[in-house]
Order: structure tokens, then C-alpha cells, then sequence
């Protein structure tokens, strides 16, 4: 069968929803992507309108593996086999500047799209993915208290999401966008002393149950004092007193404190992902 490809989210969602739904832990991304869209529109991540992706093995059968993109962003590949990445890097025109997802669908994708184009290939990001098991708040917990954003915060969320980017040394397009989303929804926390902000934590929408802690973000100035590990833990408190049976984060590789605090916090490494880029 091989892949199909459309720019109908409905359609996705009908033909590849089921398979997403089944991994949440694996396919939390791409599943928080499609609500993002359903709830903004098609062109919150961008002037481009995203496209999506499933595949079947040959002979038929279910969903297996699924794509998404929404430009500028390079191409979101799902929890899937290397055979169907492979597969879908001989399907995708180019040029293409990079594509994103587990770290094995990424090098069977790779792999092809290098031997296709004679492209560069770049590593950009190494990520862990994390799931929260027994929340341990840390001890002594620094001062202060969480406050979820309002819309009076919005300039702040976005001079921290700005520096957030340079951080990690992806520049965010569309935060404005980004940032009005999450404030429709509480999804952005702030962590306060004496009434000054002096870090934030952001939460996606639920999806399948599960929600997904981004944006951890404190000022360099004010690094090293546990504000991180106490927005991130009330986030993740919040999150499940409403409900949410699954609480997921990401970190880079090449930040061994953040991949150490969150441990710390009780989140366990489940996945790794990687960023790639082509020139």
C-alpha cells in the first residue's frame, strides 16, 4: 500500500487517528500538533498549509506509521518502522531542509534522502523524551509561587520564548501565534518571587490523556536557584489534578542538568528523538 499523502486534516485524523492514539506516549507530538491546528487553524505554525501522511505495509493492513508537516518546520515523523521511513524519503520532493522524530525512523530516513539528493546532513538536536512516574517535588523548594499566564503576561511570554530559541538554538517561528494559543488555554506557567516572574513552564492541550511540558525557561541571570524544578513540578501537578493520566517532556542530550532535574523530579526516559538538517 505505501504512503498516502494529503493536506485534509480530517482525513488524516480518520485514516491515521486511530494508530496515534494507540502509542500517546510515542505519537504525543503529532497528536498535539493536530489539535493545535484543529483548535487555530491551518496556518498557526505558518503562511504554508501543513500536509500529513500514513502508511501501510504492502498487502495492506493497519495504519503502521504517519507523517506531518507544517512548513517552516521540517517534517514530523511518527512512531513507525525504518521501512516506512525509508519509504517516504523516496516519496517527499525535495529540496526538503531537515526532518525530525525517534532517533531510528530519523536515520532510516536519512539514510535514503542522502543516497536520493547528495545532501549534507546535519545533526542538529538530540532529545530524551520523559514520562512522569512518582512526582518528587524538590527539596528545599526554592521561594516563591506558580501563577498560570494571562494575557497581561503576553510580552514577557514572548521575550522568554525569543531567548528560549537562541537557547537552544532553534529561533521559533510563529511564537507570537504559539503564545496566544497557550493563553487560551492556561497553557503557560509562571513562577513568581515577591511578585517578579523569574521563570516559566508552558503545557500542551491534552491529547489522548496525555499532556506535554515545553518552554521550561528561566533567565540566565537567575539560573542555578531551583526555579526550574519548581514551575516544572507544578505544571506537572496541575496537570494531573486535572485529569491527565500520562505527563511528558523532552530534553537535549547535550544538557546534562536539565536531563538530571527531571529525573530528580521522577520522570523516566521512555524515547530518543533527533533533529536533522539538509543543505
Amino acid at each position: 500500500m505505501g504512503w498516502t499523502i494529503t493536506d485534509d486534516l480530517d482525513r488524516f485524523e480518520a485514516e491515521a487517528g486511530g494508530f496515534l492514539a494507540r502509542y500517546p506516549v510515542e505519537n504525543s507530538v503529532p497528536r498535539t500538533v493536530c489539535g493545535t491546528i484543529r483548535r487555530r487553524g491551518p496556518q498557526v505554525y505558518g503562511a504554508e498549509p501543513p500536509y500529513f501522511g500514513w502508511w501501510r505495509p504492502d498487502g495492506g493492513g493497519a495504519v503502521a506509521a504517519a507523517f506531518l508537516r507544517t512548513p517552516p518546520y521540517p517534517p514530523l515523523l511518527t512512531r513507525g518502522t525504518p521501512e516506512a521511513a525509508r519509504a517516504l524519503a523516496t516519496e517527499l520532493p525535495p529540496p526538503l531542509d531537515g526532518v525530525r522524530g525517534g532517533s531510528e525512523a530519523v536515520r532510516a530516513f536519512t539514510e535514503v534522502w542522502r543516497e536520493r539528493t547528495a545532501a549534507t546532513v546535519t545533526v542538529e538536536r538530540e532529545m530524551r523524551s520523559y514520562r512522569l512516574g512518582t512526582l518528587t517535588p524538590p527539596l528545599p523548594a526554592p521561594p516563591g509561587r506558580a501563577r498560570v499566564a494571562e494575557p497581561g503576561d503576553r510580552e514577557l511570554l514572548l521575550r522568554w520564548h525569543e531567548e528560549f530559541g537562541r537557547d537552544i538554538g532553534e529561533p521559533l517561528p510563529g511564537r507570537e501565534r504559539m503564545v496566544d494559543d497557550a493563553l487560551t488555554y492556561g497553557g503557560r506557567t509562571l513562577w513568581e518571587v515577591d511578585g517578579t516572574p523569574v521563570t516559566m513552564a508552558g503545557s500542551t492541550a491534552p491529547a489522548d490523556g496525555a499532556i506535554r511540558i515545553v518552554s521550561v525557561y528561566t533567565p540566565r541571570e537567575l539560573r542555578g536557584r531551583g526555579y526550574a524544578g519548581a514551575v516544572t513540578t507544578a505544571v506537572s501537578q496541575a496537570a494531573l489534578d486535572a485529569g491527565a493520566a500520562t505527563v511528558l517532556l523532552s530534553a537535549d542530550l547535550a544538557n546534562p542538568v536539565s536531563n538530571r532535574l527531571y529525573r530528580r523530579l521522577g520522570f523516566t526516559a521512555v524515547r530518543d528523538q533527533m533533529t536533522v538538517a539538509f543543505t
